[in-house]
């Protein structure tokens, strides 16, 4: 019988049985950001060893699940294990302005790669579109719940990001970004009507694009 607090019986912690099965050196590449009115999209690759992999797992899950402090500690461990690389790579609002979202995705998870340390032999990447990389790739839905590389790489682009977001709320303090990440929380939509719209958000996103249509019509009309 289940116990009070106890997992659900579904629960299941991401493992390194896909990484294992292709036998080489496998980058787990997840992004970060799709969604928010304001800031850059950010991606990241992560190559482990088995022996990383086994030292981490209890740090390490799809990083929508954890805490700030379980995220910015998994990072640490991350950085201080030896046998774990690491590539970022992020796309600009003006790249997702050009690009679309998805291709801006695409993107940075494709300049992730290159800054790894050498090319990987193989990359599974979270959700279900391939950034077209060189090297053999597979998808895997929901894979920062289930790989560890790709959960590691999640965890890596969301502090990253978090962090940038946090550095510029220093600047325009007014939309909450420090607690928000740019996503339109109540806050950030609140100050957005009251303040306007910042060279760092997305003009074609939601809101920001009404007031940004609104703003040229009035100024047409001066």
């Amino acid at each position: 019988m289940q116990g009070a607090g106890a997992r659900p019986l579904q629960w299941h912690m991401p493992d390194f049985v896909l990484e294992s099965a292709l036998a080489c050196r496998v980058a787990g590449i997840d992004e970060v950001g799709r969604g928010p009115l304001a800031g850059p999209v950010m991606a990241a690759a992560v190559v482990l060893t088995s022996g990383a992999a086994a030292a981490l797992a209890p740090l390490l899950d799809d990083s929508k699940k954890l805490t700030p402090a379980r995220r910015e500690k998994a990072l640490a461990a991350l950085r201080a294990t030896p046998g774990v690389e690491i590539g970022l790579g992020a796309a600009s609002v003006a790249e997702i302005a050009r690009l679309n979202i998805l291709q801006a995705a695409l993107l940075a998870m494709r300049r992730a790669v290159d800054r790894l340390p050498a090319p990987p032999d193989a990359a599974l990447v979270d959700g279900n579109t391939s950034p077209g990389l060189a090297c053999p790739t597979r998808c895997v839905v929901g894979g920062d719940g289930r790989c560890l590389s790709i959960a590691a790489a999640s965890i890596v682009a969301k502090v990253v990001r978090d962090r940038a977001m946090a550095r510029l709320d220093g600047r325009y303090p007014a939309y909450g970004w420090a607690g928000n990440a740019g996503y339109g929380t109540p806050v950030h939509r609140a100050a957005l009507q009251r303040c306007g719209v910042t060279p760092h958000h997305r003009r074609g996103f939601g809101l920001v694009r009404m007031l940004v249509e609104k703003s040229a019509i009035t100024n047409s009309s001066d």
